[in-house]
């Protein structure tokens, strides 16, 4: 038993002795593989480089990347289109996009109110929320492309948007393209449109904006390419340079330099704008890019420089980045053979685009790390982007007549027509620089859906656009109780060189006429009967109005109204919504009022300097109810420079129906040479439910007064009597307080 029980403890000590040293061999080969895991870690390490390290330095990662490219290499990136570096595994990638109103040319995505309407809500906070639907529309897109090693155009993370050029006269087919005639409403409209567009990550671009097109630069649209626009400095600074000063202080990634020359500088290789201004006086950190072929330009049509080595070595001096065209990628090496250049000149500039896509994690080894690169399809023309489409045609539509017709009641209104040529047409609803949905609700289809299924609407085209005398629809409108008539422009007779096709003046209009068809039409109509006629005017400018307006007992600006232009013109008409747009251009009597169209002088321009009779105001626009103004706090009576002046008025509304009042605040100078005669300097669009009432805040800084002199080439506050104009829009003012500044 003894023996036994030896035998068998011995066994087990020797079995625990052999689980040991199975245990010490185990572990001395987990520590080799822990070595050879480790070495192999750091090697992994070793091999990635800088340039694709998110948690790097932004400049060691540039430099990185700088010594990793040939010459050859860097000097390719310099056009819009860039090839791949395959040993680099950098793919190719096109600089090239739009999102004027919404992703452009780039299939599906939501398209919302051209800018101009945009604009004519004088509604900053919507026009972020819109913008930043885009830039979730314009990541989706991307990563899906990504996805499938689709490296195209027009499906980058670079896009050429806001135009925040002013819209200094109505002839300027482009003018749709901007937020209007007002430095300070373009400012707002379009630093809002950025903040909108790149987000607010710390670490990452949601996709990069461009402020466009630098500077001065307004039409005409048939001398663009020569034009050679003389300025003196006050109204350069004062008008056409306030918002892009604001926009590259509110961050703008990119700017695009114009096509003209400004006081004999090419824009894009001359110095007092780019190099003077932009980046000594506002040091601007982003990048530059050309407008797509200005650099041939320069040289085939401006015929400033002679050769095209000279050429690229001025655009790259003047710190062009990017150029939208092909002279820098295929002229550069051979002004680095002349001498003309250096390669530390192309490394300056690439280096200025290598950030851009930094920020935007192009390079990134780790992609978890940007929060945007997990957007899909479901953040592309959904339920959420269609109804913000929505709310903004709502706030963008004017109404500019109403003899009671409108809020229509739809028990009174068994039968409808809806007429005219722009009623069911998709160029009325997209703009230029546009999108496609696959929901774009069109007037007819937006006023027959809201009118529903026990009311009669007929449709009829009605007229074309240049015939005076034949006319569809006239029988139908006799036998119906009520007529919406669809009139006025499209893109395809207004906008940009060789885009409107149709236009007698390359793009521009010659004229504020509505097509006289289109006003023979109407006339036809009211002729016909005496039933009510409701006129509704697309447009992306001003247009003469009064020529209608005899024949309408309602009229409606419609801008272009986006995909839910239908429905939102339908929740006006039958007062789901009060109207609550206002014009944020002058609505001229007559253009033999204004100067000469190629005078960039803003002497007679814009309602700032314009001082005759109008057909409507800057900040024009009716309501179906109204509103009462009171001061709640006064501004003070004296101010100096480093002051803000705040008030208070308190808005209430009194009539009849919800709605949105867009208060204006307008400041009057002392009566000094070439001040202005008002400017819009604050507004605030503020809800108010009938009978209730609400105090709005406003502030303007003092620093917001000082104009440019030109004697001492500098900003100056001039002193004397100023005063606070509240109101309902440039002309009509409710509440006024002048004060001194000392």
């Amino acid at each position: 038993m003894l023996l036994s029980t030896f035998i068998k403890d011995n066994n087990r000590i020797f079995r625990f002795k052999k689980d040991i040293n199975f245990c010490k061999m185990h572990l001395k080969l987990l520590i080799v593989l822990a070595a050879f895991a480790f070495v192999g870690n750091i090697t992994i390490a070793q091999n990635t480089p800088s340039f694709r390290s998110a948690k790097a330095p932004m400049e060691a990662r540039v430099n990185d990347l700088l010594h990793a490219l040939t010459l050859q290499e860097k000097i390719s990136m310099l056009g819009n289109n860039s090839p791949s570096v395959n040993r680099l595994n950098i793919p190719a990638y096109n600089w090239w996009n739009e999102s004027l109103h919404g992703i452009a040319r780039a299939g599906e995505a939501t398209v919302f109110p051209q800018a101009i309407g945009m604009a004519a809500t004088f509604n900053d906070t919507l026009l972020q929320m819109v913008a930043s639907a885009i830039s979730t529309e314009a990541r989706a897109k991307y990563n899906l492309a990504a996805k499938m090693n689709r490296h195209l155009w027009y499906m980058g993370l670079t896009f050429w948007s806001p135009n925040i050029n002013i819209f200094r006269d109505p002839r300027w087919g482009r003018g749709q393209e901007t937020y209007g005639e007002d430095p300070f409403l373009t400012s707002k409209m379009g630093t809002a449109y950025v903040k909108g567009l790149q987000g607010n990550n710390p670490d990452y671009l949601k996709v990069s904006a461009c402020a466009k097109h630098f500077a001065v630069h307004s039409g005409p649209e048939a001398t663009r390419h020569t034009a050679n626009v003389v300025v003196d400095e006050k109204d350069v600074r004062e008008t056409y340079l306030y918002s892009f000063k604001k926009l590259v202080d509110a961050g703008v990634e990119s700017v695009m330099c114009a096509y003209n020359r400004v006081n004999g500088e090419p824009c894009c290789t001359g110095k007092t704008l780019l190099q003077e201004i932009l980046k000594n006086e506002w040091h601007f950190k982003g990048h530059i890019v050309t407008d797509c072929g200005a650099l041939d330009d320069i040289l085939v049509r401006h015929k400033v420089i002679n050769t095209k080595e000279e050429l690229a070595a001025a655009a790259l001096k003047a710190g062009i980045n990017l150029e939208c065209g092909g002279v820098l990628q295929e002229d550069v090496l051979a002004a680095i053979n002349k001498g003309l250049l250096k390669e530390a000149n192309v490394d300056s500039a690439v280096s200025g685009i290598l950030r851009t896509q930094m920020k935007l994690g192009m390079y990134d080894n780790d992609s978890s790390l940007n929060p945007y690169n997990s957007y899909g399809a479901d953040s592309v023309h959904n339920a959420y982007h269609t109804e913000l489409s929505r709310r903004a045609a709502q706030q963008s539509l004017v109404l500019l007549k109403n003899n009671g017709v409108l809020p229509l009641q739809k028990d009174k209104y068994s039968s409808i027509l809806v007429t005219g040529a722009n009623s069911a047409s998709l160029e009325a609803m997209v703009g230029n620089y546009h999108g496609m949905s696959g929901n774009i609700v069109t007037f007819a289809e937006g006023i027959t859906k809201a009118a529903g299924p026990a009311t009669v609407v007929q449709y009829d085209q009605g007229s074309d656009y240049t015939d005076t005398v034949h006319f569809g629809g006239i029988w139908a409108s006799q036998n119906s109780d009520l007529t919406i008539a669809v009139v006025g422009l499209t893109p395809l007779l207004e906008g940009e060189e060789g885009d409107a096709f149709l236009s007698a003046s390359g793009g521009d209009k010659a004229t504020l006429s509505l097509p006289q068809a289109h006003i023979a039409f109407l006339k036809k109509l009211r002729a016909a009967h005496k039933k009510p006629i409701v006129a509704v005017v697309t447009a992306g400018s001003a247009v003469d109005i009064a020529a209608i307006e005899p024949y309408a007992d309602a009229v409606i600006l419609a801008w272009y109204p986006g995909e839910q232009g239908g429905n939102a013109l339908a929740d006006i008409l039958f007062g789901n919504v009060s109207p609550s747009g206002r014009l944020p251009v002058t609505f001229y009597q007559s253009l033999s009022d204004l100067p000469d169209y190629t005078s960039y002088n803003m002497k007679g321009r814009t309602y700032r300097y314009f001082n005759g009779k109008v057909e409507y105001p800057f900040g024009y626009g009716l309501s179906y109810t109204t509103f009462a103004y009171k001061w709640q706090q006064e501004p003070r009576n004296n101010y100096s420079l480093k002051d803000t002046i705040r008030f208070t008025t308190t808005i209430q509304n009194t009539g009849q129906y919800n709605g949105d009042e867009v208060v204006q605040v307008y400041v009057e100078y002392p009566n000094l040479e070439r001040m202005p005669l008002k400017e819009l300097k604050a507004f605030k669009r503020v809800s108010v439910a009938k009978g209730n009432t609400k105090n709005v805040v406003l502030n303007i800084p003092v620093t917001e007064l000082q104009k440019w002199d030109l004697a001492e080439n500098k900003w100056k506050l001039y002193k004397g009597t100023y005063s606070i104009c509240v109101g309902r829009n440039s002309s009509d003012y409710i509440l006024k307080k002048s004060f001194s500044v000392k």
